[in-house]
């Protein structure tokens, strides 16, 4: 499914008809820069089929872009098929998750007023920004099967790994349980997006956190190692400086796992799990053994936690 970007309308204020304009900026997590109806919520930006606004031309309105309150105007693409929670993508980069459809309408505009009906409260959508960047009238609006998925990345830090060419066992076998866990049970499927194995360094891990969370639409982050208290372990702190809240739930029931097993040790983990955005954080131990028994722990929820969090939906996901 695809179709193209008829017109992009943005305004200063609430309440005003939106005014065409070239491009706009989308960031991610806000919405249009500038646009009055830009914030951390989830109708950051909303969107509006031309095909419906012509139905309200033939009535002998004159409409331009902007006039319903919409920030996008569509043609080619069938948004009224668009369940929650489906990710758009805009041109080459841009990705936005349909959050909601229609809204309740408190102040009937001057179109109803005019004519006693106004389309946006019925077939209007609503989204958040997931990745940012510009658009303009012209751009292709397309169905990814990919970007429905669960998408994760793995990080690995570990200097000896990177410096000595010790090889890397607990990156694997995170991914490997991840996708047994997800791919194995109901319709929702998970990708791997990165798998990366950095030194433990604090700026180059916030570094890629960062690019995981908001250039990759990642709804998972996986780290393992540096979760101790050596002077080199690093990730927790470094999760911390980027996540926006914490599941502490998550971090203790890894803890609470191993110490369940008699390993005293446990208790000297530091690891975080946290949310930046919609996406979940988790630090896992450096150690197989540990990784296996934290995974153990946090799986029979972690799927639900991801959905929850990205706003997928148990039918959202595609494979074709």
């Amino acid at each position: 499914m695809s179709g193209r970007i008829v017109a992009v309308c943005t305004s200063a204020k609430t309440g005003q008809q939106k005014q065409r304009v070239e491009r706009a900026v989308l960031l991610a997590g806000h919405g249009i820069q500038g646009d009055a109806h830009a914030g951390t919520w989830h109708r950051q930006v909303s969107l509006l089929a031309e095909e419906h606004i012509d139905e309200m031309r033939r009535q002998g309105l004159e409409l331009p872009p902007g006039a319903f309150g919409e920030n996008i105007v569509t043609r080619g693409i069938d948004l009224d098929a668009l369940e929650v929670g489906r990710r758009l993508r805009i041109g080459d980069g841009v990705v936005v998750q349909i959050t909601q459809r229609g809204k309740e309408c408190h102040d009937h505009c001057a179109i109803y007023q005019k004519v006693g009906d106004c389309i946006m409260p019925r077939v209007g959508l609503f989204a958040r920004v997931r990745r940012g960047g510009a658009v303009a009238a012209g751009d292709a609006l397309t169905l990814d099967p990919e970007l429905d998925m669960v998408r994760y990345a793995v990080v690995t830090l570990s200097d000896r790994a990177v410096f000595d060419g010790r090889e890397d066992r607990s990156g694997p076998l995170v991914r490997e349980l991840v996708e047994a866990a997800i791919n194995g049970g109901g319709n929702i499927r998970c990708r791997a997006v990165d798998a990366k194995v950095l030194p433990d360094d604090r700026a180059a891990l916030e570094a890629e956190l960062r690019r995981l969370c908001d250039d990759e639409v990642c709804d998972l982050v996986l780290t393992t190692g540096g979760t101790g208290l050596s002077p080199r372990d690093i990730t927790p702190d470094a999760t911390l400086a980027v996540i926006d809240r914490q599941i502490p739930g998550m971090a203790e029931a890894m803890r609470a796992a191993g110490l369940s097993r008699g390993i005293a040790h446990a208790m000297l983990s530091r690891a975080v799990c946290g949310m930046r955005g919609q996406t979940v954080i988790v630090n896992l131990s450096g150690s197989p053994k540990a990784v296996r028994e934290q995974l153990e722990a946090l799986l029979p929820a972690l799927p639900h936690a991801v959905q929850t969090a990205a706003g997928i939906p148990q039918d959202c996901a595609r494979t074709s």
